[in-house]
């Protein structure tokens, strides 16, 4: 499930408390008397089977007696009578319930009665059980509720109610509800919604996001998250809402967990918060590290103008707290605007000459209200700015408050955010509900305003790669899959957990990723033999389930130039991993060519799996000290070009690998086509636990590698995919012949962006209008960013490509079509479009097109496809009803609807 009957949730018409009382303190007592307080104008009836009347109105003993089936039912009675309690409201008709109660993970049995339902369970599953038959949605257990202050809705036990605003705040935290609501209703912020999640045995952070994203009167989501349950439902729901509005997370559980179990390096290095952070990077949402961070960005979000870049100006009338905000601002991985000649002069005539000539603008300390507005209008105006830190400490001058009073006027008119700071108590508190009475966000210290320019500045960044377009690639290297898979299911049929030396290298071969050979003997007179077919010198290393690091037991060594080296090699290592680790066993040895490479960069790249997430991807320093270093890098798989680049750059390699004295710059687009096969590996290949290449050896001649070992995994029958985002479904790809020539038709790529550039930009204006129902001369680079770069969990554009006829496309192949269909996120309908280049109308396409999509969709369970066309688009129409299609019309709004039901 995911959005289904969440209205009835949080936009309910009438509302039923079971378990209501009047016995002061109660959990019953106080819902019933902050739904009552909250204003709520639809019905609520209080179920007490005990109490004719609660609260000094009538009440009904059980939920069959009630009037009509409640919207929503707030369940707040012992955790054994929930259950029973479910199924009688789902057969009642009711919609969605808030289960306030706590201690539902215990056995049915043990609780008690669970209504007839079968034991053996515990309480949360009888009750989930209960509630499917009915599709009857649950917001807890063990949570404090909701609050949707725009309908007066309090079904919670909150202390208090929540203002009206546009910021919705969901949370897995009781206690942090509460502390939030205080907070926010002394600063005056207001809400959509607040939600609180309690333990998710039904609606999720997936379910609501998706929720919440399509509400328009939410501005921006604020999370505080515990733990995730369905990674693939949080993320593309998160994807989806994040392109739309911010979404801001505060995760708890920083510690590295995970790393102290891994055995590979691969596996130590890639704990799950850092693909916390990878997750919600790759979603465009935007994470913070504490409490009162989000406390900031809640302030900063109810307030934020449009984003124009990245330089920012800070106007104080104190030096010191103008060098504060910049320190704070640089160590956080911010710039200060560097200001140009026009700017520096129209301040030159405003200011007095003692003043810092430099951002920070120190317009000193006995400013009048003038210097302050007169400044504040160049940086405003100027564009080389494009926002302004607003600071003031107090002095004895001029008022604090009349400072505020002549210049937030020009804050609320400007086109740039602005952020403000008040230093001090007393003296500027006046200043500071200025500020919020006026919409502009207030922080009292430098380093807490600076820290809220760079929550907007990382929610940007992330953003801005939402939007890359990804170069197009023109490597057609196809993966031999069945070999790799052949190859793992093998080792798993023989016992084997880990692999390394020839069967490592001979997977990666499988991938194109370049190695060096090995070869695998048993016994030391095979490592001879091996060493002088392969020629010297050579590297020995040891073979054996039990050594994970082999280095660690003298199970490598290096350079050796002769037979009698090898033999003396092995010997004393097989001695050596006997001596320091006896329950090892040697199956033998790998023995490979001595590669000298003077001057290469050793890097690890691998594959983790992370217990939520799934398969992540590692990028860093490597070698021998590969856990001391610090500068690696994780990523959720499927890559790009332009992600596997924003993956090197964020471990911190991209110095290193451009090249310095006189060091030649490694071969980016080697390292580049690696991580993106890697990520390959991680899609096709569920058997992979873990992957390390290291070293992996790049220079300017390419990409080496040189060690590898994997660690297996048995894949259950029927496991679904464990990628936390679907990748590129190569499947659909199909040739077809049509008009004479071959077409390629599959599903679009991110790296199609330039090509559906050239597609459009090549359309007639009556096909573009046709299409958008509108005239547009292009389309904007955000658009190209979200049509090309599709979420296939939930939406599938189709396109055809035709042999390239002229050299002014992008790619070898010209975009001829496209037919595209987005889902809703219970896969009930299906939205549809499609558009055919001129030189291509006519031929059939278009029907071969929607054929697929229909098929597609028919295939993935969707319920019906229903698109619009404009009623002047009579080839639109005749082609839907060809597929099938039934066409109605509305001529008051000037188009016609297309239904197709697929069930």
């Amino acid at each position: 499930m995911s959005v289904r009957h969440l209205e009835a949730l949080f936009q309910p018409a009438s509302v039923a408390v079971i378990g209501a009382s009047d016995r002061e303190g109660s959990l019953g007592s106080v819902v019933l008397r902050n739904l009552k307080l909250g204003g709520f104008k639809g019905p609520v009836w209080p179920v007490n089977h005990r109490h004719a009347s609660v609260d000094g109105g009538p009440a009904w003993p059980d939920v069959e007696s009630l009037p009509q089936a409640p919207d929503l039912a707030v369940v707040c009675t012992p955790a054994h009578t929930v259950p029973a309690l479910i199924a009688d409201l789902g057969r009642k008709g009711t919609r969605a319930a808030i289960v306030l109660t706590a201690g539902l993970k215990q056995p049915a049995a043990e609780g008690g009665s669970a209504g007839g339902l079968s034991g053996g369970l515990s309480l949360e599953q009888a009750m989930l059980d209960a509630a499917r038959p009915h599709l009857l949605r649950i917001l807890g257990p063990n949570c404090i509720g909701a609050l949707v202050p725009g309908v007066g809705l309090n079904a919670s036990f909150a202390p208090g109610n929540a203002q009206p605003g546009r910021l919705a705040f969901v949370t897995q935290s009781g206690a942090l509800a509460t502390a939030m609501l205080d907070w926010a209703n002394s600063r005056g912020v207001g809400f959509s919604h607040f939600i609180s999640l309690g333990d998710s045995a039904d609606v999720d952070f997936g379910d609501v996001i998706d929720y919440l994203a399509s509400d328009g009167g939410t501005r921006a989501i604020l999370m505080y998250a515990e733990s995730i349950k369905a990674a693939r439902k949080f993320m593309s729901a998160a994807r989806a809402a994040s392109r739309n509005k911010p979404v801001i997370v505060v995760k708890a559980g920083r510690a590295p967990d995970g790393a102290r179990a891994a055995a590979s390096h691969t596996g130590a290095l890639a704990g799950s918060d850092a693909v916390f952070d990878a997750a919600i990077r790759r979603a465009g949402m935007l994470r913070v590290d504490t409490l009162e961070s989000l406390f900031d960005a809640a302030e900063t979000l109810a307030h934020a103008r449009p984003w124009r870049g990245e330089r920012l100006a800070i106007l104080t009338n104190g030096g010191g707290a103008g060098v504060l905000a910049a320190d704070a601002l640089q160590l956080g991985g911010g710039s200060l605007a560097p200001l140009d000649e026009p700017t520096l002069a129209a301040l030159d005539q405003c200011l007095p000459g003692t003043w810092s000539h430099g951002n920070p603008i120190d317009i000193i300390g006995d400013a009048p209200v003038s210097r302050y507005q007169d400044a504040l209008r160049v940086l405003l105006a100027a564009p080389d700015v494009d926002a302004v830190l607003f600071m003031h400490a107090p002095t004895a001058i001029v008022a604090s408050s009349e400072i505020a009073l002549a210049c937030l006027p020009m804050m609320q008119a400007s086109a740039k955010p602005v952020l403000t700071c008040w230093l001090g108590g007393a003296a500027v508190a006046a200043a500071r509900q200025s500020s919020a009475g006026a919409g502009i966000a207030s922080y009292s210290t430098p380093e807490r305003a600076a820290d809220a320019w760079l929550q907007l500045l990382g929610h940007a960044r992330n953003q801005q790669a939402l939007q890359q377009l990804p170069a197009a690639t023109l490597d057609d290297f196809t993966p031999d899959r069945a070999q790799a898979g052949l190859l793992l299911e093998q080792a798993l049929h023989e016992g084997r957990e880990w692999l390394d030396g020839a069967p490592a290298q001979a997977l990666l071969r499988a991938y194109g990723i370049p190695g060096v050979e090995a070869v695998q003997a048993r016994d030391v007179e095979e490592a001879v033999a091996a060493a002088s077919r392969i020629g010297y010198p050579v590297v020995l290393k040891i073979v054996s389930p039990q050594v994970i690091h082999k280095s660690d037991v003298g199970g490598v060594v290096l350079g050796l130039a002769s037979a009698e080296a090898v033999r003396a090699a092995a010997v004393k290592m097989s001695g050596q991993v006997t001596r320091l680790l006896p329950q090892a066993v040697v199956l033998g040895f790998t023995v490979q060519a001595m590669v000298q490479r003077p001057g290469a960069h050793e890097l690890i790249v691998g594959i983790a799996t992370d217990a939520v997430f799934g398969p992540v991807l590692l990028l860093g320093e490597g070698g021998t000290a590969v856990e001391l270093r610090k500068d690696h890098a994780v990523a959720l798989p499927p890559l790009n070009t332009s992600l596997a680049r924003d993956l090197v750059t964020r471990s911190r390699l991209a110095p290193l690998l451009a090249g310095y004295r006189g060091r030649p710059a490694a071969d980016e687009q080697a390292l580049l086509t690696t991580l993106l096969r890697v990520s390959q590996m991680a899609c096709d290949l569920p058997w992979l636990a873990e992957l390390d290449i290291n070293p992996l050896l790049v220079d300017e001649r390419g990409v080496l590698a040189l060690d590898a070992r994997v660690r297996l995994r048995p894949v259950p029958a029927g496991e679904g995919s464990r990628l936390a985002i679907r990748p590129y479904p190569s499947a659909l790809e199909e040739r077809v012949q049509l008009a004479g020539g071959e077409l390629l038709l599959r599903p679009i790529r991110p790296e199609d962006g330039q090509r559906l550039m050239a597609f459009y930009a090549g359309a007639s204006p009556a096909d573009m209008r046709l299409r958008f129902f509108m005239a547009r001369r292009e389309v904007p680079h955000s658009e190209l960013a979200r049509y090309s770069q599709i979420d296939y969990d939930r939406e599938m554009t189709f396109i055809a490509l035709a042999p390239q006829a002229s050299g002014d496309r992008v790619g070898d192949q010209a975009m001829v079509a496209e037919a595209r269909a987005v889902c809703d996120p219970d896969n009930l309908r299906a939205e549809f479009a499609i558009q055919v280049t001129s030189g291509w109308q006519g031929k059939g396409l278009g029907r071969l097109l929607l054929d697929k999509l229909t098929a597609y969709l028919r295939e993935r369970g969707t319920t019906e496809v229903v698109g619009q066309c404009l009623l002047e688009n009579t080839g639109m129409a005749a082609l839907a009803r060809q597929a099938g299609f039934e066409v109605s019309t509305d001529p008051s709004r000037d188009t016609m609807t297309m239904r197709l039901p697929l069930r």
